[in-house]
């Protein structure tokens, strides 16, 4: 028995491209067309952008509880969350979950060890790179990060919100990007966080300034080991 999924979600754009990955690369380790049982909750977007913008983390917390209660009861192993800026809510509600998580940032930075980086970049919304959320976890194990300065924060910020996860992705979004990308690397970083689960979606590994940690990827293949490997 291949063990169930539970995703909690926010955006659209995020968890589609996770909940994709997982099916899509189930099929090399499962066999053609076979992936995991998955089950999706989220409350609308907007409650959560609403409790964001008033640093009300604890609303933020009891949304991902109800969410995950839902994937638990219905047949969930274990949960993930394709966003990263609400993971700074997850300790809060971690020991009142039914189902053990996958941490989204804990995965980035075990891959970032893996690789050998040293400095990390760190792209997402404004609230998730001022958070501890990859501080915390980077400090633990030695990685430096810079996050860009705050022209470019709030600019980043703007193109999430308001393009990004409306499914707009423009070449001279994709273009500012890169151009934030370069700067992060002239700061030393060797490789970039796409810390929001859409950048991934504009942001091209291929003609990147640095080498790219995706976390959304990487959250679904983690979930993707996790429901088979512990069958």
């Amino acid at each position: 028995m291949v063990q169930h999924i539970g995703i909690v979600a926010c955006g659209a754009e995020g968890a589609s491209l996770c909940y994709r990955t997982i099916c899509q690369e189930a099929g090399k380790l499962l066999g053609e067309h076979r992936h995991p049982e998955v089950t999706m909750h989220t409350h609308s977007a907007s409650e959560y952008l609403e409790a964001v913008y008033v640093d009300d983390w604890t609303k933020v917390a009891e949304l991902m509880l109800s969410s995950v209660r839902t994937v638990a009861q219905a047949g969930a192993a274990f949960a993930i969350c394709p966003d990263n800026t609400i993971h700074r809510a997850l300790d809060m509600i971690r020991a009142r979950s039914p189902i053990p998580w996958i941490h989204i940032a804990e995965e980035v930075v075990q891959e970032a060890q893996r690789r050998g980086n040293r400095s990390l970049g760190i792209t997402g919304t404004k609230y998730l790179m001022t958070s501890s959320v990859y501080r915390k976890r980077l400090g633990r194990v030695g990685i430096a990060h810079h996050i860009p300065d705050e022209t470019d924060r709030e600019k980043i910020n703007r193109i999430i919100l308001k393009e990004l996860v409306k499914g707009e992705f423009s070449e001279v979004a994709r273009v500012y990007f890169n151009e934030v990308i370069a700067k992060l690397k002239d700061r030393g970083c060797d490789a970039v966080v796409l810390g929001c689960t859409e950048i991934p979606l504009l942001v091209r590994a291929d003609d990147c300034p640095l080498p790219t940690l995706d976390s959304t990827r990487l959250l679904a293949r983690a979930a993707l080991r996790e429901s088979i490997e512990e069958t």
